[in-house]
């Protein structure tokens, strides 16, 4: 039996040699798996609190810019809305000359008669002069003076979509409708009350960018 044998033990108990075996501490393996349990958890509410954070101040920031834009766009958006558009003289108050500049014989006058039933003051009818003859490509030119109101090109317009504007050196108020190539008829009723209603209410406009 050797010494290191505890007295009355033997057998399987017995223990030789002369070294005393070598005890270990167990292992707390618990403890350092829950140990980094709650740091992962630590962390990630450290994470989540200040991702919170960063959307609570972006978040209003982004709400206040965009207050901060449709306020802007009402506030330049109220004058245009407000603004009273220039008043537009009656079809009778505009004396229209149709002159005929295609090769196609009786446009000038039927024409002429359509502009009279839609309330317009027929002037001179006929050919175009030859400065114009056969020298208008468009659908119409309408040729006025300095003197001639702006709004008379603008409302004798809305009859035929895509005519021009030239000036000349005379001294009346008159226009003269000379009838191009491209000229096929007078736009409708329906249309050309269209338009003349949108050039007399335009819709505002807002200078802002919204």
């Amino acid at each position: 039996m050797s010494m290191l044998t505890p007295p009355g033990m033997g057998g399987k108990y017995r223990i030789t040699g002369d070294k005393y075996p070598r005890m270990h501490r167990p292992r707390r393996r618990g403890r350092l798996v829950l140990g980094i349990a709650a740091a992962v958890v630590a962390l990630g509410l450290v994470g989540w609190g200040s991702l919170q954070l960063i959307q609570l101040f972006t978040g209003d920031s982004h709400k206040a810019s965009s207050a901060g834009q449709q306020h802007d766009c009402k506030v330049r958006a109220s004058p245009s809305a407000g603004a009273r558009p220039a008043a537009l003289p009656k079809p009778a108050k505009i004396t229209v000359n149709v002159y005929n500049a295609t090769p196609h014989d009786g446009l000038a006058k039927s024409t002429a008669d359509e502009l009279k039933k839609r309330g317009f003051t027929i002037g001179k009818v006929g050919n175009a002069p030859a400065a114009f003859d056969k020298k208008v490509p468009g659908t119409a030119l309408l040729l006025g003076s300095s003197k001639t109101p702006g709004a008379s090109y603008s409302v004798l317009g809305t009859q035929v979509k895509g005519a021009t504007q030239k000036t000349d050196t005379r001294k009346t108020g008159d226009v003269d409708l000379i009838i191009g190539t491209g000229f096929k008829a007078l736009d409708t009723k329906q249309d050309a009350a269209k338009s003349l209603a949108a050039l007399a209410h335009p819709a505002p406009a807002s200078n802002g960018k919204c």
